[in-house]
């Protein structure tokens, strides 16, 4: 299978980073993949069938940018019907779970891209140079119940955290709990 390179672009401190895969497209199905949970077992993208999907995608959730992402979207989550957020990171399952715990982060879902590196470059966050190699760009994915991508950000700078309001506001149009 060939490397494609990213059109869309992110940087590291100002510092461009090369990306593989293809981004997820507004209005595609998107890639179905398989992670790995806290127990490590291998979840799909069909596990979570009929709900809404914020894949908050983040390189470690030891990194207090990445921190800040889960507490936030952990925080909304409790207020959205039918919707799960989904943490999406290189770590081990066991270091997400132990960092959900110790902050009461009890709204989201966490899984590792250990046995599912494919991942990285279906959703076109595999980071293919610099400090971070190998792990995921931030971005974040909103996708409906049928999977069909609703909002994507891959967000400028890696060290930045996402735009919170326009995710929020891609699920309002479908909260059925406001």
């Amino acid at each position: 299978m060939s490397k494609s390179t990213n059109t869309v672009a992110t940087t590291l401190g100002g510092t461009p980073v090369k990306l593989y895969g293809d981004f997820p497209q507004v209005g595609k199905p998107a890639p179905s993949f398989s992670l790995v949970n806290k127990d490590l077992q291998d979840i799909t993208l069909g596990h979570y069938e009929g709900k809404r999907k914020v894949l908050n995608i983040v390189p470690s959730l030891d990194t207090p940018t990445c921190q800040a992402s889960a507490r936030r979207f952990n925080k909304e989550a409790a207020r959205m019907d039918d919707t799960v957020v989904i943490n999406i990171s290189a770590d081990l399952p066991f270091a997400m779970a132990r960092f959900c715990s110790s902050e009461g982060l009890d709204n989201v879902d966490n899984l590792s891209v250990m046995r599912g590196r494919e991942f990285m470059r279906d959703y076109g966050v595999k980071i293919a140079d610099g400090p971070l190699a190998g792990l995921t760009a931030r971005a974040v994915v909103i996708l409906d119940q049928d999977n069909v991508v609703r909002y994507t950000e891959l967000v400028s700078d890696i060290k930045n955290e996402p735009d919170y309001e326009a995710a929020l506001a891609a699920l309002r149009p479908f909260d059925i709990s406001e």
